[in-house]
């Protein structure tokens, strides 16, 4: 039989692994991008997102896969990576629809209201994430996940200075609609419930008494031996046992005593 530990970890283990399957391959994908465009001299930019103009439509969907050079494309690896990690692995049941609503939702927006440029690049995608867990996480009032809040402040608060115009080459307005982008998916998706919730079988096990009181049995109810269902047991298989033992016990009884008319279960007294 498996150990109770490991069966606990490695499901656990699993998850963490498997959470960052979709993250790398999204990263992967940048970079096959990028280095096929440099090796065959690709002129991607020209589908990057022009606003108000017809043809930068296009770029609402493929932008965020194209990159200037090499510092822009890795700037937004590692933040997409491990954010993407998080929200596969806290919010597993949301994780696509929310990626794809900040995605589209970013490049609508910046079509619609961004400086005549075009905008290439993958960190309105990076802000809308880090906006989701961050409100997520407060919305939720979970003590883990608002955790992963005050991670994403502590890693990349810095991003913030992002949506202003400070520098005249970067998308501004990419990083203002992604962080708003992804505020609006947390409050939709604020009642969908995450991966991770808090353990209380140990609470749960501590905590024997009732709200009013020390639970009793009822009057008509055998008081035996309180029996505690361990981990990975057969609850229905240790009952039984249980049981049969105690009738064995008191049809002996019986034989021995044939003047024993009204025995109580179970038979009080040494075995």
């Amino acid at each position: 039989m498996q150990a109770p530990d490991q069966a606990t970890h490695d499901p656990q283990r699993r998850r963490i692994l498997t959470a960052a399957i979709l993250p790398a391959l999204a990263v992967l994908m940048l970079w096959v991008v990028h280095l096929l465009a440099g090796a065959y001299e690709l002129d991607l930019a020209r589908f990057g997102l022009w606003p108000r103009h017809a043809e930068g439509l296009a770029g609402i969907v493929l932008a965020p896969l194209i990159h200037g050079d090499l510092e822009h494309l890795f700037n937004n690896s590692v933040p997409l990576f491990v954010l993407g990690w998080c929200l596969v692995y806290f919010y597993p049941r949301a994780a696509g629809r929310v990626t794809l609503g900040i995605w589209l939702l970013t490049g609508l927006w910046v079509w619609i209201s961004a400086r005549a440029d075009r905008h290439i690049g993958a960190s309105g995608v990076v802000y809308g994430l880090a906006a989701f867990l961050f409100a997520s996480g407060v919305l939720r009032r979970q003590r883990a996940l608002m955790a992963i809040a005050l991670l994403v402040v502590f890693l990349y608060g810095g991003l913030i200075w992002g949506v202003f115009p400070i520098a005249p080459r970067m998308s501004w307005e990419s990083h203002l609609w992604g962080g708003l982008a992804g505020l609006a998916m947390a409050i939709v998706y604020r009642k969908v419930p995450p991966a991770f919730l808090p353990d209380r079988t140990a609470e749960s096990l501590d905590e024997p008494d009732g709200e009013d009181g020390p639970l009793t049995a009822p009057a008509h109810t055998p008081v035996g031996p309180r029996i505690r269902i361990v981990y990975e047991a057969d609850p229905g298989d240790e009952v039984d046992d249980e049981e049969l033992r105690w009738k064995r016990e008191l049809g002996r009884r019986t034989e021995l005593d044939d003047r024993s008319t009204d025995s109580t279960w179970p038979i009080e007294g040494p075995y």
